[in-house]
């Protein structure tokens, strides 16, 4: 079965996110990119498991994504002219990551 290569493309912070509208509430030591996920950090998915270090709440966002690569979805020979590739992104409104997902075949 297909591969899935997820790769940390960016990862925001909160002033990134809300400019000079930080909340107050929002803790000084939680502003920065998220931690779990550096940019350039490179995991591979496969079998629709959660690869092991990857954030649970950011693959709940995106496994579908991955499974649509995994399955090899006809969206990408119709929409995608063919390339397994997609950029998505977890739904942390507060410091979001970018994924790219790529489809691999050994």
């Amino acid at each position: 079965m297909p591969k899935v290569k997820v790769t940390v493309v960016k990862g925001f912070s909160v002033e990134e996110v809300f400019g000079d509208d930080v909340p107050d509430y929002f803790p000084e030591k939680f502003r920065s990119p998220c931690w779990r996920h550096p940019v350039g950090q490179e995991l591979i998915a496969e079998k629709f498991n959660c690869p092991e270090g990857f954030c649970n709440w950011a693959y709940a966002d995106i496994h579908r994504h991955i499974a649509d690569l995994e399955l090899d979805s006809e969206y990408y020979d119709r929409w995608m002219k063919g390339k397994r590739v997609q950029y998505v992104s977890c739904t942390d409104g507060m410091r979001p990551v970018v994924f790219k997902l790529e489809r691999i075949v050994d």
